[in-house]
């Protein structure tokens, strides 16, 4: 069944045409088109699969897939293999193709910057997508990090999920945890209390932050369950502070935690560093209000 690719003259004006073997833009067989082996997305949804295939039938591709040539007019997927596997369920002969010669060494890197920029990985696609490109290929992490345009931290922080239990990295998988309560769950040494607590995050439908306390109190040797009567008190006192709007407001400028306690005619005010470099911080935007310079010695 052949439709029109729906790539209109836009993109055909900026992309060349190309011959067989050569690089642009090329009408290929579907039957030409070999998925990448390297792919770093390990699962496609056949939900979604196949209401994309649905809109394929109806529109055509509207955007191309990224192939290198493999010699006898084959082709290898770089980028696009969601809307290659979507074009076969739609029965579609043909697909869009931009013809792209590349080397082994660039291949992951191109189908992983493609895949990341278009949020097609979960977190744990994307750790370990980072950790392939780290082993196979040798780059460092500022190399990777450069490469995909994130910074050094978040490369650090994908990798840490790798060190999830099975059992874990398959609730950040589905989504059941974000990636945030999961590394917020590594600060708990034990693989069983750590499922144990992800239990108790999703029961209690706990924020970051709060998973971050709980293990923090967890750590210090606070049974769980009174952890959690602490976080469920403390929240319950947030919520009836008649300060509450002023400490967020004060939280928005100042960027760091600030509690407020007392009443209207007397209490104390809070403000939390990490640091002299916070510190310094702090006291800057503190001294724009009072017009002295509160960090002179």
């Amino acid at each position: 069944m052949n439709r029109p690719s729906g790539l209109g003259r836009g993109l055909g004006a900026l992309i060349p045409s190309a011959a067989p073997g050569q690089s642009g833009l090329l009408d290929l067989k579907l039957t030409a088109v070999i998925p990448n082996p390297r792919q770093p997305r390990g699962h496609f949804d056949q939900q979604q699969l196949e209401e994309l295939a649905l809109s394929l039938r109806e529109v055509g591709v509207l955007q191309p897939i990224l192939v290198r040539p493999m010699g006898d007019d084959r082709y290898e997927i770089i980028a696009g293999e969601r809307r290659y596997r979507a074009a076969r369920l739609a029965g579609l002969e043909t697909i869009p193709a931009i013809v792209r010669d590349t080397d082994d060494s660039k291949l992951l890197t191109e189908a992983l910057v493609e895949n990341i920029h278009r949020a097609d990985l979960n977190p744990l696609e994307e750790a370990a997508a980072y950790q392939q490109l780290l082993e196979d290929f040798g780059v460092t992490h500022e190399q990777l990090a450069e490469r995909v345009g994130k910074s050094r931290s978040a490369i650090s922080n994908a990798l840490r999920l790798l060190g999830l239990p099975p059992a874990l990295q398959q609730r950040v998988a589905t989504g059941t945890i974000s990636a945030g309560h999961a590394r917020a769950l590594l600060g708990v040494a034990d693989a069983a209390q750590q499922e144990a607590l992800a239990q108790r995050v999703v029961a209690e439908e706990l924020s970051v932050r709060q998973t971050e306390e709980l293990v923090r109190r967890v750590v210090e040797g606070v049974d769980t369950g009174q952890a959690l009567r602490d976080l469920a008190a403390a929240a319950k006192q947030r919520a009836a502070s008649p300060f509450e709007h002023l400490q967020q407001r004060l939280v928005d400028v100042l960027a760091t935690k600030v509690t407020i306690k007392g009443t209207a005619r007397r209490g104390k005010l809070v403000i939390e560093y990490s640091g002299r470099q916070d510190l310094e911080r702090l006291l800057g935007i503190l001294s724009a209000g009072t017009g002295e310079n509160l960090l002179e010695e």
